[in-house]
């Protein structure tokens, strides 16, 4: 890049853990994005990768309109193999249940029909993810890398999937590292969680003048936070995401309340009917 990116205390630098903003950076049809996205993966697999494509099925990202129709950012390295990444900023409970499930789709959903295939020809395959305001693994560790293995044994099956997840939560010791003594991880990992916070701003500058992916991404996320049509664009999208489940989360509460006031009138008008306790139970068991 020809100008160093900084980010000045004063610049207001719209949230890349926001779901869509983190894919309008990293989705971009320039080299700035498609550079970030490869150093991201490669920093967060720990090899150097570079991402050849990106192979969602949904429609080709030409603006903000498409990006609202993608859940994730799934890609194809140059060597085939597969990569998912997600940012879920605020994560269900049934995450890493959900993680499995997304995993194993993406692996068996490689061809390897004909007499000219065999098992050999399937790519490896990685589930990333970036989890924003939970903490789902009981060590103090943010950083996670999940394949088959025997427990009781140590022995792994040297498979080809790995779901590897960073969690945002857990990263108060190693924001306080010097940049130049961070990993590639813990790099990414930081700017992430704390890009927004401008009390953090002279360790983002530097996290950034020390990852030429990290500056890339900043690049693409300077352009987005000053262009105001883009801008209101995304704002917008993420209102429609929390109104959504706002109204899910209402529902949801209305339901239960509801069914405990049916249940509360049923059970009155049984006992008023002279059932005892113990008739009531096997009423309930029954259903």
């Amino acid at each position: 890049m020809a100008a160093r990116v900084r980010f000045e205390e004063s610049e207001d630098i719209i949230d890349i853990c926001m779901d869509n903003v983190f894919k309008a950076v990293f989705t971009k049809d320039t080299p700035a994005s498609r550079g970030a996205l490869s150093r991201l993966v490669s920093a967060i697999i720990g090899r150097e990768l570079s991402i050849l494509a990106i192979v969602a099925n949904e429609p080709t990202i030409e603006n903000l309109r498409d990006r609202q129709l993608r859940f994730d950012i799934n890609c194809r390295t140059g060597d085939g193999e597969l990569v998912n990444v997600e940012m879920s900023l605020n994560p269900d409970r049934f995450e890493p249940v959900r993680l499995e499930f997304h995993t194993a789709k993406l692996f068996i959903g490689q061809d390897i029909k004909g007499t000219d295939k065999t098992y050999k020809d399937l790519k490896r395959t990685y589930q990333i993810a970036i989890l924003v305001k939970e903490r789902f693994f009981p060590d103090g560790d943010f950083f996670h890398g999940f394949e088959y293995f025997d427990p009781v044994r140590g022995v792994t099956l040297g498979g080809r999937t790995r779901i590897l997840t960073l969690e945002l939560s857990k990263l108060e010791e190693v924001s306080r590292k010097p940049p130049e003594e961070m990993s590639g991880q813990e790099k990414w990992a930081v700017f992430f969680r704390y890009l927004t916070d401008t009390n953090m701003r002279d360790k983002i500058n530097g996290i950034m003048a020390s990852e030429e992916g990290i500056e890339m991404a900043s690049e693409v996320l300077l352009t987005i936070s000053r262009d105001e049509v883009e801008r209101a664009l995304l704002a917008s999208q993420d209102k429609w995401e929390l109104d959504m489940q706002s109204r899910l989360g209402y529902a949801k509460e209305d339901g239960i309340r509801e069914g405990a006031r049916e249940l509360s009138s049923e059970l009155l008008d049984l006992i008023s009917k002279g059932h005892t306790l113990e008739d009531i139970k096997k009423e309930l068991a029954n259903r």
